[in-house]
């Protein structure tokens, strides 16, 4: 569940990058919209990330999105009169800020188990004030990976607690199966949580790391209900390609590729015909100068 608040700017004044204090390269921010969005990450360490983006977006040019940079925003977690400060964080040249809480955090809840999450920007002279809040349910999600007879099998589970400390199986929760790559993740499985759990299957042959290793995340990504969240681990079920190879003649070795060896071939050949031709004329020359005055002299 989100409750969003926005406000928008009477400010005429809109910097190549916004910042709330200063001033630069002015644009008219009527034609701008604010967007100012809270969302909160639950880390595989159990940690839990509160981020805001604050965007300026152009409502003609849905390209031109300029982000509000040093904007001071500050986190809470609330339950009605209860509100409690988490810490405070200011905006990136990219328009983000984010605190990152602990696993051993202490929330407030509601009677359903509830955590209630506020992001306040308090504005500026120029700028008005923002403020986002965000309802979720904490959940744990565990990451198995196991093989049995030579099957490598992911195996997810996930469950909430009730007011009772009682564990609620989670159900129909979009997961993300993904492995890291050398740039980015790369999903290799999308499914749906059940009865709190999801198997997959786990392809052979990826490439893992010098080691052999691969990680493995597990995302449940945007829900309305529990946020994002992710886990992640790591197994020896990466291929090493540990096969030895004959140097070959490339750039990076020791041998250079043969093809080079033909050019600077022909090149000192074509060097040395030069230096020849140019002696072998100039003693002609030289010798052609002598006879000339030889007979000049006769």
């Amino acid at each position: 569940m989100r409750i969003r608040f926005f406000k928008y700017s009477l400010s005429i004044v809109l910097l190549l990058f916004l910042a709330p204090n200063t001033f630069g390269q002015e644009q008219d921010l009527s034609n701008y919209r604010m967007r100012y969005n809270l969302r909160t990450i639950k880390q595989h360490d159990n940690s839990r990330t509160l981020e805001v983006r604050f965007i300026a977006a152009n409502k003609k040019d849905r390209k031109d999105r300029v982000p509000v940079y040093g904007a001071q925003i500050e986190f809470f977690n609330f339950l009605e009169d209860e509100v409690i400060s988490l810490g405070v964080s200011e905006t990136s040249k990219e328009g983000i800020a984010q605190i990152t809480l602990p696993e051993n955090q202490p929330y407030v809840k509601d009677v359903e188990g509830r955590i209630n999450f506020r992001a306040v920007f308090e504005g500026t002279e120029d700028l008005d004030g923002e403020e986002d809040e965000i309802s979720i349910k904490d959940i744990d999600l565990d990451l198995g990976l196991i093989e049995k007879d030579s099957v490598r099998t992911v195996q997810i589970k996930a469950h909430t607690l009730d007011s009772l400390g009682v564990e609620i199986p989670v159900e129909e929760a979009d997961i993300i199966i993904s492995v890291e790559g050398m740039l980015s993740k790369m999903i290799i499985d999308e499914g749906t949580l059940e009865a709190g759990a999801y198997d997959f299957k786990m392809p052979i042959g990826l490439p893992g790391n010098a080691n052999g290793d691969i990680t493995v995340y597990a995302i449940i990504e945007d829900h309305d209900e529990y946020g994002d969240v992710v886990q992640r681990k790591t197994e020896s079920w990466g291929v090493l390609n540990d096969r030895h190879h004959e140097d070959e003649n490339t750039l990076w070795s020791e041998v250079a590729p043969i093809w080079m060896y033909v050019v600077l071939t022909i090149l000192l050949v074509g060097i040395w015909a030069n230096f020849i031709y140019t002696g072998i004329h100039l003693f002609k020359i030289k010798k052609e100068g002598k006879e000339l005055e030889l007979k000049t002299e006769n």
